[in-house]
């Protein structure tokens, strides 16, 4: 098995502590966000960063759906989801960018499959991710550009 790594970039017209909040905020900015792969969206602990869990239905494709059941921590200023049924770990970063942006920086790893199967995932579930990240970005900044 190799490692699958994605990772996603954007600025967001909106200043760090905001973003950062909105990111943490289950059940609200968060579930309002999600782009249409996210289904079955519950909080079934928390809400608010670390301590939460989270469980939703993420379809990559509409015959690669996957059930997680995600906890969240939030070591050195970063937020962690943890997929409790697999490898797969989501690392939220936000850091300052010109004006009163923020940068948010999105890396997802896990073990993918061996084989051609592999080739094929490390290949191209990167790139869907990362338009689903930027999807949920876009939404993301539209919301806190809304409320401000």
């Amino acid at each position: 098995m190799a490692q699958v790594v994605a990772t996603a970039e954007r600025v967001v017209r909106a200043p760090v502590d905001r973003v950062r909040a909105a990111l943490a905020d289950y059940t609200g900015a968060r579930s309002r966000a999600l782009p249409e792969q996210f289904s079955d969206y519950r909080v079934e602990a928390g809400g608010q960063g670390a301590g939460t869990r989270v469980h939703w239905r993420f379809a990559a494709t509409s015959k690669r759906v996957r059930e997680q059941d995600v906890e969240v921590s939030e070591p050195e200023g970063t937020l962690v989801e943890r997929d409790t049924r697999s490898s797969m770990v989501t690392t939220w970063t936000v850091l300052p960018a010109a004006g009163d942006g923020s940068t948010v920086r999105v890396r997802t790893t896990w073990d993918g499959a061996g084989g051609v199967g592999g080739f094929f995932e490390r290949t191209f579930a990167p790139k869907g991710l990362r338009r689903v990240y930027d999807e949920l970005l876009t939404r993301i900044e539209r919301e806190l550009v809304a409320s401000s």
